[in-house]
């Protein structure tokens, strides 16, 4: 059998022994998630993803280990900027805190399929028109430099394209029905505001998979790496909201970092034909400059911190 073939089917069966292990063992009721639960599952998902890079460099050599754990943490990174919008759709939404684990879970499941297509398609665009680098460079020091102007209002996840579509041809039930996202009322299918929520997750995902998923390509272009740590950095999504949802004030100045990664990101595939970046180089500055803004960022805010405790 193509080792090729053996290695994207294996990961497909891991993936799908993860997320039957996390809804059906680890989540089976429908309860607050802890601190203390969502740090464990933090450190489970990143050990993971530290053994699989370990893997990936005895089978495929050092440098393609250095390739995947270099994509995952920056794939990790700009997830960060995610956790806060989807805390924005919970608290828009007001979901109650026992049914947010069930609405990321299904959220990262279409999350898998559309990232899948995403790649596949950038991918094959760079492979077959170099330019397009150039292009996807030139986005992202854009957006990164966007990032950096302060927000005039917090967006509203009423606006978002498909819950507008959801509730154009779907009625809206005012109250949760448990942790369902359809009801059936007087014979006529409803929606819940459950299922808005996931509406809106799923399309945050789209947007923000528009920055991260171009920005891996400045380390490499092998789908199979480039697929599997933007998973790895999906699946442990869900456990970094409910590990950070308290910290997420905070948090003052990730978001200039998070703009600073783009721009060195965008920047080092722009000069892709005059100067490569070694990889190793690529991960400590992904690594100096999240850490260097989370750092800043606690402490900073350490008085808010002596305020709350």
């Amino acid at each position: 059998m193509d080792f090729t073939l053996l290695a994207w089917g294996g990961f497909g069966v891991f993936v799908l022994i993860l997320l039957a292990f996390d809804l059906g063992l680890l989540n089976r009721n429908d309860e607050e998630v802890s601190i203390r639960k969502s740090l464990i599952m933090c450190s489970f998902y990143a050990s993971l993803a530290l053994i699989f890079a370990g893997g990936v460099a005895y089978v495929q050599g050092l440098p393609k280990g250095l390739e995947f754990l270099t994509g995952y943490v920056i794939e990790l990174s700009l997830s960060l900027d995610n956790v806060f919008v989807i805390a924005l759709v919970f608290t828009a939404f007001a979901i109650p805190t026992k049914y947010q684990h069930r609405v990321l879970f299904w959220g990262i499941l279409g999350a898998l399929v559309m990232r899948a297509g995403m790649i596949l398609a950038g991918i094959s665009l760079v492979q077959q028109f170099h330019w397009v680098i150039y292009i996807f460079g030139g986005f992202l020091i854009f957006t990164g430099l966007k990032m950096l102007k302060p927000d005039d209002a917090d967006p509203d996840p009423e606006k978002i394209w498909l819950v507008r579509l959801a509730r154009r041809f779907f009625p809206v039930t005012p109250d949760f029905h448990g942790h369902s996202f359809f009801v059936r009322i007087n014979g006529v299918r409803h929606i819940t505001p459950l299922f808005l929520s996931l509406m809106a997750v799923e399309a945050i995902d789209v947007i923000f998979a528009v920055d991260s998923i171009p920005a891996i390509f400045a380390v490499t272009t092998d789908p199979f790496i480039v697929f599997t740590s933007n998973v790895f950095a999906i699946l442990g999504l869900r456990s970094l909201y409910f590990a950070l949802a308290g910290l997420l004030p905070r948090f003052k100045y990730l978001k200039y970092g998070l703009a600073l990664l783009l721009v060195v990101i965008g920047t080092k595939m722009v000069l892709v034909d005059i100067y490569k970046l070694p990889t190793w180089v690529a991960l400590s500055l992904t690594a100096g400059i999240l850490g260097g803004s989370i750092a800043l960022s606690l402490w900073k805010t350490r008085d808010q911190a002596k305020v709350a405790g």
